[in-house]
């Protein structure tokens, strides 16, 4: 299915299991017309590498996923040159070695010879292409996920820019790599640190909060499609409550599932004060959020 109207973009993405609001099947319509990345923040578990997810499934591309990490740097997202490999090809051909620097009349002119053959070694032959490279010279169009952006160093983020920009990189040995197709492009932030303005620049940005209880209902009915709808609005209604508490981690829609599996698992088939206390590890990530919410466990089924 394409992406050739916000409606059917958005007809696209729910038949590939997310459900999503209409700023957020605008932008993604924007970003297939425009061919710009989209810049995806948020808090945790909303949703966001789930769209991009959602994306591939829809569009019928593979996904190339990057996941970024403190000390992440070009060569683990771009390309390593595979030593051993080398090593051992130098091995098998130690004797033509011998013949190229057969006849040297110094150890200077020994070491220009096997100079004049380095790209022998430093060829793709020896390379083994990461995330980045792959998505870039794959021959046919991919979606490439860039998850967790914000972890990764300033550093690494500068370099991203010559990818978003010009969708090509330059490989010192090999010289400058244009992309055969523009990958679709999503990053996802959860806000461990501000992203450049440069960054920003390059992308469409979509904020994803929290969902309203509406979209949040579809979900669950999507997402865990044996739970019976009284159950699932009282959870849901539940989930609004907890959120209004004053917690260090506020549950999002990834809680909101693992809780109705927990929920279906115990045979639960109405919510209670009991049954909100008996699940309160899949809810809360915190011992302290844990007590809130078990202090409040009457009002959160509303009970009181």
């Amino acid at each position: 299915m394409s992406f050739s109207t916000v409606t059917l973009t958005r007809t696209a993405l729910e038949s590939a299991g997310y459900i999503c609001t209409r700023e957020i099947a605008t932008v993604v319509f924007l970003a297939a017309r425009t061919q710009k990345p989209i810049l995806v923040e948020g808090p945790a578990g909303v949703g966001k590498t789930e769209l991009a997810k959602a994306v591939s499934r829809s569009l019928d591309r593979e996904l190339i996923r990057l996941q970024c990490y403190e000390g992440l740097d070009e060569a683990k997202a771009l390309y390593e040159w595979e030593y051993a490999k080398q090593l051992l090809y130098t091995q098998i051909i130690k004797d033509k070695i011998v013949d190229v620097i057969g006849g040297a009349a110094s150890l200077s002119d020994a070491v220009a010879r096997i100079a004049d053959q380095e790209d022998a070694f430093f060829s793709e032959r020896f390379m083994l292409p990461r995330p980045l490279l792959q998505a870039i010279r794959s021959e046919a169009p991919v979606v490439l996920l860039v998850d967790e952006v914000d972890k990764s160093d300033p550093e690494f983020e500068a370099f991203l820019l010559e990818v978003l920009s010009d969708h090509q990189i330059t490989i010192p040995e090999l010289g400058t790599v244009k992309a055969v197709h523009i990958p679709f492009v999503v990053l996802t932030s959860n806000s461990y640190r501000d992203m450049s303005d440069a960054l920003k620049r390059r992308c469409i940005h979509l904020y994803i909060d929290y969902p309203d209880a509406k979209t949040e209902l579809a979900i669950v009915r999507r997402k865990v499609p044996g739970i019976a709808d009284g159950l699932a609005r009282q959870m849901v209604a539940a989930m609004t409550r907890i959120r209004e508490l004053d917690l260090k981690k506020i549950p999002s829609i990834s809680e909101t599932l693992d809780w109705a599996h927990a929920l279906i698992a115990l045979q639960v088939e109405t919510l209670s004060p009991e049954a909100v206390t008996d699940t309160l590890n899949f809810i809360c990530k915190h011992r302290a959020d844990g007590r809130m919410v078990r202090e409040q466990a009457r009002k959160v089924a509303n009970f009181s």
